[in-house]
């Protein structure tokens, strides 16, 4: 059972598009158990396979901070059908990430993903079409004026692409602004990586924005190329793997929100 763990651990750690082309070259692992379900641990609530608690691939226990999101994994172990198949598991894999590469570093992480603060999507804009100025505007002003209404985190837009130095004391307010649990900052990134943006990300977190919304002001230059060009098959998988990550990255957020 524990080499069979490993090798869907081990897929977790891949990109979504990696992933899904090792997937289609190998076997997947049979399932090898009749149920998967939470218990309450030290570590956390663990999520078991006939009992037995399943292991990160470095051997750590995969626990989450709440029942709910423990809930989620165990969920998708259960559904899993004949085989075991790491691409319908993104909370898995989010946990594995989170687990593995965030947990004893999350000052790091934080800092590496607080970077996007001085090269943000939501700075550069568009000079023409009108149409796309216009829902660059709608999506992204917003919250450029929560963040600096907020927290004193006033930056500086650009038209273009050439790249436009931000003040430092809008970076660091901004980076004030973020989590401190391992959770939510390995969730931070994976939103901020998709998106290009840790606004936006800072907004979901702070439940500014909604995942629905995040998602479209992301995906605004994109959408409009769609509508004018159309969309490809490749590029519609790409972006709903994107999706399905975001997702799980979103709902990890929502469920660690202060409050919520």
């Amino acid at each position: 059972m524990r080499d069979l763990i490993d090798d869907v651990a081990g897929k977790s750690q891949l990109e979504p598009e990696e992933a899904v082309r090792r997937t289609s070259r190998t076997a997947l692992p049979k399932r090898f158990y009749k149920s998967a379900e939470v218990s309450e641990t030290p570590d956390g609530f663990a999520v078991t396979l006939d009992g037995r608690p399943v292991k990160t691939p470095s051997r750590k226990t995969l626990a989450a901070p709440t029942r709910e999101l423990a809930e989620v994994i165990a969920a998708e172990w259960q559904a899993q059908a004949e085989h075991i198949d790491p691409m319908t598991m993104p909370m898995t894999r989010l946990a594995h990430s989170v687990l593995d590469g965030v947990v004893g570093r999350i000052d790091e992480v934080a800092d590496d993903v607080a970077k996007y603060f001085g090269s943000d999507l939501l700075f550069y804009r568009a000079g023409h079409p009108e149409g796309l100025v216009a829902m660059e505007a709608q999506h992204w002003d917003p919250v450029l004026y929560w963040a600096a209404n907020e927290f004193g985190a006033h930056f500086i837009l650009a038209e273009g692409i050439m790249h436009v130095a931000q003040p430092e004391p809008a970076i660091a307010a901004a980076r004030a602004a973020m989590p401190q649990d391992a959770w939510s900052v390995g969730a931070f990134h994976v939103v901020t990586t998709i998106t290009g943006s840790a606004l936006l990300a800072l907004s979901l977190a702070k439940g500014e924005r909604d995942a629905d919304q995040v998602w479209a002001a992301a995906h605004v230059d994109e959408d409009w190329n769609i509508e004018q060009w159309g969309l490809d098959e490749e590029a519609a998988a790409r972006r709903a793997a994107r999706l399905i990550e975001f997702k799980a990255a979103a709902q990890v957020l929502a469920a660690l929100r202060p409050g919520s």
